[in-house]
């Protein structure tokens, strides 16, 4: 169950057609779908060169290996082009990685990882309690003293997710992009769940009508990279070319945070696109995948990798049965946020967590536009409370975060008592 406010005045159809229009439309055909049957799809990467010497590449590989192109397109961050091709049924996906990974037509090849958002359902609220009490992560952060301080005004935080409902009362006026990578993700786009409820957490307004979130006056890029399992589902899932492509636009547009509520296998592709992101000053936030194996890109330096942290009970709580790798945490159950229709419900799972280091990290910047990605990461760890672990109730080397903390470390102010 939800709860519900009154209907949002602009229609969302309305806030499609404005913000939606320069969307990328990928193919139509159903062949054609990155999502559809990826476990038989390559992504190939050219070194820089002019464009018809990659299409002279692409037609070569297609004839030398029998492939067929899926897609193609630029990556402005890192000057080359991918191609995403299709594998012939004779043929096997690790033989032709091994064949490309040698030609020397080919600057990158790998295989399509797919990743997935960290949560889980929550308790529901009651209909008789205010919105403000139930937020217990607020007083955590200390969001109250934050907030005296910094708001995360003009910060620009890219949402890599699903779609957000771009009309909800507490998310009007703070989505400034919104771009879908998904074949028909726009039909959708603004009745998705992960991707409102990770945008809330992060950027819900100060407005008297629902909750607050950690940066309520950042400018937030929603970019559909991931997809509801099944339709209307909290849980998504995303893979190596969406996310590529919204990572690659995230750049370009000028996003000054990366927010990454999912995890999944190492990704080179995603790697150097993340490294490309750091290089150029923007800080980038990720969801703990709960093992080694699966906390890409949480586990890559210069990212900072958030756990998801039990705040109604203390000490840090494994996501899905699985012991956390990060080293910082922050709360991840019962995190009250916004869903699409205006209205509100709970969810757990580091992806919340991961969405509040974000907004942290936008109220830093907000006050010192030339801080860098290393830096944030150092004020946060330094400022962090270290926190019981889960196993016996040891010391553990997890520590919870600490918004206002953070900034006055940063501004040389007071305490945040």
């Amino acid at each position: 169950m939800t709860r519900r406010l009154p209907a949002a005045a602009l229609a969302a159809a309305l806030a499609l057609g404005c913000v939606l229009s320069c969307a990328s439309t990928p193919p139509a055909s159903a062949a054609q779908r990155p999502q559809d049957d990826t476990g038989r799809q390559v992504m190939v990467t050219y070194p820089p060169g002019p464009p018809s010497l990659w299409a002279q590449k692409t037609r070569e590989l297609e004839t030398i290996y029998r492939l067929r192109t899926v897609w193609s397109w630029t990556l402005t961050s890192l000057g080359e082009q991918c191609v995403v091709f299709e594998v012939p049924r004779n043929r096997t996906v690790p033989d032709i990685v091994r064949r490309l990974r040698a030609d020397p037509l080919v600057g990158s090849i790998q295989a399509i990882e797919t990743f997935e958002t960290q949560s889980q359902g929550g308790a529901t609220a009651s209909a008789s309690d205010p919105y403000a009490k139930l937020q217990h992560s607020a007083k955590t952060l200390r969001l109250g003293q934050a907030h005296k301080l910094a708001t995360g005004r003009g910060v620009r935080v890219a949402v890599v997710d699903t779609g957000v409902d771009l009309d909800h009362p507490d998310l009007r006026g703070r989505i400034v992009v919104a771009h879908n990578f998904v074949d028909r993700g726009e039909q959708t786009f603004t009745s998705d769940v992960h991707g409102t409820a990770v945008t809330g957490v992060l950027a819900a307004a100060a407005n008297d009508i629902g909750i607050v979130g950690v940066a309520p006056q950042a400018e937030i890029l929603a970019l559909k990279a991931c997809w509801q399992t099944p339709p209307g589902a909290r849980e998504a899932v995303c893979n190596s070319y969406t996310l590529a492509k919204a990572v690659d636009f995230a750049i370009a547009q000028g996003a000054q945070v990366l927010n990454f509520s999912l995890a999944g296998p190492p990704d080179p592709l995603l790697g150097r696109l993340i490294g490309a992101a750091l290089a150029k000053g923007i800080a980038v936030v990720a969801a703990d995948g709960g093992d080694a194996a699966h906390s890409f890109p949480a586990s890559l330096p210069g990212v900072i990798g958030i756990a998801g942290l039990d705040g109604l009970k203390g000490g840090v709580r494994a996501v899905a049965g699985r012991r956390s790798t990060a080293t910082l945490a922050a709360p991840a159950v019962d995190i009250l946020t916004t869903v699409p229709h205006a209205s509100y419900d709970f969810f757990s799972g580091s992806s919340f967590a991961a969405a509040q280091v974000s907004g942290i990290a936008a109220l830093l910047i907000e006050k010192n536009p030339r801080i860098t990605p290393a830096q944030i990461d150092v004020l946060i760890r330094k400022t962090a409370r270290p926190v019981p672990g889960v196993d016996g109730g040891a010391a553990s080397l997890v520590s919870q975060v600490d918004a206002c903390a953070a900034l006055s470390s940063s501004l040389g102010a007071g305490g945040c008592e």
